[in-house]
């Protein structure tokens, strides 16, 4: 019975439910809204109030997106007297980092491939990081 199961099965299982968990960070995000409040936690925790007025929403639309933001463990909240202070949380960041790790890695090397190409078609003007100026001929006299 258990051959019939490929090696790798229970590994696919987690690789796919780690696919969901990030798919969904990306459906939270994806709402410009909550965009615009997690652009303002970044700077400092902030109150719905202060979310309000400077993302000139209103207050049910500000503490909706909060909810959705709270429930998916992008921001916590503390009370402070009569205010509610939100600020981020970095644990769905670092996944998602992780996640677009692998494209950063992807993309380095293809650009890396590029550069030697490049530098392979046209020795003259290799590309360094310095990047020195190119120097322009001199003109005849």
């Amino acid at each position: 019975m258990w051959g019939a199961f490929p090696k790798y099965t229970l590994t696919r299982i987690c690789l796919l439910k780690y696919i969901k968990s990030v798919e969904s960070v990306f459906e939270i995000i994806a709402e410009p809204n909550r965009r615009a409040i997690l652009s303002l936690l970044v700077s400092s925790e902030q109150s719905v109030g202060e979310i309000e007025r400077q993302l000139r929403m209103t207050q049910p639309t500000v503490s909706k997106h909060l909810r959705v933001l709270r429930e998916a463990g992008f921001v916590e909240s503390t009370v402070d007297a009569q205010r509610r202070l939100y600020r981020l949380k970095p644990e769905p960041f670092r996944k998602v980092d992780a996640w677009l790790d692998q494209f950063r890695r992807f993309w380095s090397a293809h650009l890396d491939a590029l550069e030697r190409h490049l530098d392979r078609i046209d020795p003259s003007t290799p590309m360094k990081k310095d990047k020195e100026k190119p120097t322009r001929p001199k003109p005849r006299t």
